[in-house]
């Protein structure tokens, strides 16, 4: 046992000094600005069926709510306060609501079959669908164990619980090469592109895959995300296809 302990301090040791918790830098703002645009634009494409307001209202308030975020951390996010982590949740949710509310109008427009263009609403759906990773992704990385700021920015032993359990965070006792990146030995964390990935195994499983939900509001988040992921893969696409035969 105390062989065991010592490899796993040598191994810690060893990738700590390799690998820093970026090194306090924070985590990048730019994937996260870039994702939130896509998801913007996404909206901006659908349909006006599918838009509940004006088109350009909610993307407005939305880049109106990421200005103050990127202000506050341009490069690295390395700072936070009760207003930024506000609007930056309230930015998420926004997106996620109106996300949810096209897609409850789209399956409107296919029951009611108001739908004109069977190929309009295969895109349609396909919009929908992609916002949907994208966003919950995003709400996945916010909520995580405290969020991207506390992530980097906060010791181990005062990082509040987990939401998920990556597969890094069982790898300590794994062979050499991949012990070396587990959490334990190399103080890892998740970064965005972890969340997306949990989103889109997600959104196509409709099931977690080598990631675990822990919390109620995680279980809740993924739950939503999969029953609107078959909606859209099953229902409104198998409709717009056959529109299409």
């Amino acid at each position: 046992m105390q062989n065991g302990d010592r490899t796993l301090n040598d191994h810690r040791a060893r990738a700590l000094q390799r690998f820093p918790r970026h090194e306090r830098r924070g985590e990048a703002r730019l994937p996260a600005v870039l994702a939130t645009l896509a998801a913007i634009l996404l909206y901006l494409a659908l349909p006006g069926q599918l838009l509940v307001v004006p088109r350009y209202v909610l993307p407005a308030l939305e880049v109106l709510l990421l200005i103050p975020l990127i202000a506050v951390n341009p490069r690295r996010m390395t700072r936070q306060n009760r207003l930024s982590r506000t609007l930056s949740l309230t930015l998420v949710g926004l997106i996620g609501v109106s996300n949810l509310a096209a897609l409850g109008l789209l399956v409107d427009a296919m029951v009611t079959e108001r739908a004109d263009d069977g190929g309009s609403l295969l895109l349609a759906a396909l919009q929908v669908w992609a916002t949907g990773i994208i966003v919950f992704g995003l709400a996945y990385w916010e909520l995580d164990r405290g969020g991207p700021v506390v992530r980097t920015q906060v010791d181990r032993s005062e990082l509040p619980l987990a939401d998920f359990r990556f597969s890094q965070d069982e790898n300590h006792d794994a062979v050499e090469e991949v012990a070396d990146g587990a959490s334990r030995s190399c103080d890892w964390v998740p970064t965005l592109m972890d969340y997306l990935y949990v989103s889109v195994t997600n959104s196509t499983a409709f099931s977690p895959t080598d990631t675990m939900p822990l919390s109620t509001r995680a279980k809740a988040l993924m739950a939503v995300e999969s029953i609107a992921a078959l909606i859209t893969s099953l229902l409104v696409i198998a409709h717009a296809v056959g529109v299409l035969d």
